[in-house]
């Protein structure tokens, strides 16, 4: 098993040190869903619901969490990301939305947190903004589709 790498040799959780790192170009793709009622993805899709556009609040929520994730997660680098773009495809067979951000930075250390956390946040988000009309919606699998730069390489989830 590799040794995780915000915990030092006595135990102790700490900020990983990239100082030595090259700075190189780093994208992460991370994607998620939400389930909900035929009639609630309607009302999404039609604009009806009364807090206002649900997508348009959702992205700039994912926006907002990529930016501040360094603020939400323990032991994150702050990042100066270049990009952070939130897409929605309606899949009105299955009742959900999936939600798919892509981070993009040059720096000395990944994106991936910043792109699960705008998934995470845009799910809840839409959780949020429809509850009224559907406390049964569920946040479903929330991972990493892609990455690419840094030492460990490009990474695809098959």
């Amino acid at each position: 098993m590799s040794k995780l790498s915000h915990i030092d040799e006595h135990g102790n959780a700490n900020m990983v040190d990239v100082g030595e790192k090259s700075v190189t170009e780093r994208l992460a793709t991370a994607k998620g869903s939400i389930s909900m009622r035929a009639e609630t993805l309607q009302l999404i899709i039609e604009g009806g619901n009364k807090k206002g556009d649900v997508l348009a609040v959702s992205r700039i929520a994912g926006i907002q969490a990529a930016k501040n994730c360094s603020q939400l997660i323990p032991l994150c680098h702050p990042l100066m990301l270049s990009s952070i773009k939130i897409e929605f495809e309606i899949d009105e067979q299955n009742s959900q939305i999936l939600i798919i951000a892509t981070g993009k930075v040059k720096g000395q250390t990944g994106v991936e947190m910043e792109a699960l956390t705008a998934v995470s946040v845009a799910a809840l988000t839409i959780y949020d903004m429809c509850k009224a009309a559907d406390k049964q919606m569920v946040i479903n699998s929330i991972y990493l589709q892609e990455k690419l730069g840094g030492k460990s390489g490009h990474f695809v989830r098959s």
